[in-house]
């Protein structure tokens, strides 16, 4: 199919579905109402459907790429009106598996060798067929039960064609809809560009699940299946074949018994650490995604797989979220709001006093519910509604963030409805800020940096004084000269005193940690002659930096 066929396929299911009546006329220029209002889908009747339910069944009818988009758009209540949103989650991929054969030459494609030999059994019939990819049951000839992962056949051309117009209609969203600049509609598909393309790459999905693979390695919290890197391509991909009962069959789980007040719990930890300690996790946990080992019920254990899209968080960001969430359960509102303004969520021109009884306003009658009612996803959800009044911008970074965890209090309150995610995720954070900005925190950082500052140091002299020759033979006034001289001198003086209080800092964590763990005595005879050489330098530091 060309593009211009792709687009009048793509005018017709919106002429069927009467899209048109979600278009802001009122705020078009003057050419382009006369355009939409004289367009041929006025001849079609208005479907006797809710809004929502035209714009899923649109998505459903476009293909593929629209629905996972639709998927997507369900996520962000920032965008779309509550009952939109709503009928955007009951997207399914409704995709018709592609023929067994054409699975069969890209697996031999990929791979360089027949199937019958790659395999000692490969099923014909797929397992699943989804947007972008189709999965197949396969023994290994080492007798290793797997499962074979392959991408749909000409996917990528339909995705660009798709994507070119995505693009064309959010640019016009953006040039011509008075919430467009906000919203920022075309950073939006940009987003999910990035995203789809990931997923058309099964090594990126493969090295995914490898990190998160080690990141739990041994964890008695979740099983990522092992990856086998000698069949797995761009195309193929082949995971180890897991056995456990699908998460949404909450009467199977306890059937078998499966403590479910603990598997809840156990699902909001898995998220909070992968977000915060390891700033790396599972951005698609939707039920089709996760399964659970009750080979041990009081103890059970999530199992997870398709790892196409993972999400991942700045240092900054980690630490702004952190204690935004504190000060949340804290009530403290107006830290709230000198966080938002802190890490440019919100303009830095924003009325503090303001932004804090807004604030105020939705939380207060939500903590005065019992904490098991309270659903944390849905709070922050109407917490950036409410700071839309104030010019908050679209925070692509937190976009999977708040994606994913919709879907783990989903999940969590669907296993156990007393699921109280509150209490269990306050004591985590606080205990990862303690780490952060605790002793163990500043001497990793000591650690992670310096190496980095010890070898700059020496060369900081250096560029000065390539500085000043440069300013020098440029030829700026003499005042110029005299203020950028200050300015260099200012600057190092401030360098300097950095770099003798983060040694000062060093000297003191290291005699921290002698003190620690060994005795006086024993110290004096132990201790080697250059370690008493440091230990007069640091107290010399110490004592320059008192001064």
């Amino acid at each position: 199919m060309t593009r211009l066929q792709r687009l009048f396929r793509i005018a017709w299911v919106f002429c069927r579905y009467r899209l048109d009546t979600f278009l802001p006329l009122a705020e078009l220029p003057a050419p382009l109402k006369v355009f939409f209002l004289l367009a041929p889908w006025h001849l079609f009747p208005k479907p006797k459907l809710s809004r929502g339910d035209r714009l899923r069944l649109a998505m459903e009818e476009l293909g593929p790429v629209f629905v996972k988009f639709g998927q997507i758009l369900s996520t962000r209540r920032d965008l779309l009106p509550d009952d939109m949103a709503e009928a955007l989650k009951h997207l399914q991929d409704r995709v018709p598996p592609f023929p067994s054969d054409t699975a069969r030459e890209i697996i031999e494609r990929s791979l360089g060798a027949p199937v019958s030999e790659l395999f000692t059994e490969f099923s014909a019939d797929p397992m699943a067929s989804a947007s972008v990819a189709q999965v197949h049951a396969a023994t290994l000839p080492s007798g290793q039960k797997v499962v074979v992962k392959v991408l749909r056949p000409g996917i990528q051309r339909v995705i660009k064609q798709d994507l070119a117009l995505m693009y064309m209609m959010a640019g016009l969203l953006e040039r011509y809809w008075a919430e467009g600049k906000r919203l920022h509609p075309v950073e939006v598909v940009a987003d999910y560009d990035a995203t789809i393309h990931d997923e058309l790459d099964l090594q990126r999905e493969a090295a995914n699940a490898s990190q998160l693979r080690r990141n739990f390695d041994h964890s008695s919290l979740i099983y990522i299946p092992f990856i086998d890197w000698d069949y797995t391509r761009q195309t193929v991909l082949v995971m180890e074949r897991i056995h456990g009962i699908p998460i949404a069959d909450v009467a199977a789980l306890k059937a078998a018994g499966v403590d479910m007040k603990v598997l809840a719990e156990k699902g909001v930890e898995i998220f909070f650490t992968q977000v915060f300690r390891d700033s790396f996790f599972h951005a698609d946990m939707h039920p089709g995604n996760i399964f659970v080992d009750v080979s041990n019920p009081a103890d059970p254990k999530y199992i997870a797989i398709d790892f196409g899209i993972v999400g991942t968080l700045a240092p900054d960001d980690q630490s702004y979220l952190a204690r935004n969430l504190l000060a949340f359960f804290r009530r403290d509102y107006r830290q709230v709001a000198q966080l938002h303004i802190q890490s440019g969520w919100v303009p830095p021109d924003t009325r503090v006093n303001e932004f804090e009884a807004a604030i105020r306003t939705v939380c207060e009658p939500i903590f005065e519910k019992p904490l098991k009612d309270i659903s944390f996803g849905h709070f922050l959800l109407r917490l950036f509604q409410t700071a839309r009044r104030f010019n908050m911008e679209v925070q692509p970074q937190l976009v999977l963030l708040q994606k994913t965890l919709l879907n783990v209090e989903g999940l969590g309150r669907q296993l156990y409805p007393d699921l109280d995610l509150w209490s269990t995720a306050q004591p985590f954070l606080e205990s990862w800020m303690r780490k952060r900005i605790g002793p163990s925190g500043l001497i990793k950082s000591l650690q992670t940096h310096l190496p980095a500052w010890l070898e700059q140091s020496p060369e900081m002299p250096q560029l000065v004084h390539d500085t000043l020759v440069q300013l020098r033979s440029a030829g700026p006034t003499e005042e110029q000269n005299r203020a950028t001289l200050a300015l260099l001198r200012d600057s190092q003086t401030r360098a300097e005193k950095r770099w003798r209080r983060t040694l000062i800092a060093a000297a003191l964590v290291g005699a921290a940690w002698v003190s620690a763990h060994y005795e006086l005595p024993e110290l004096a005879q132990s201790m080697p002659p250059w370690g008493w050489a440091m230990l007069a330098a640091a107290a010399g530091l110490v004592a320059r930096g008192s001064r």
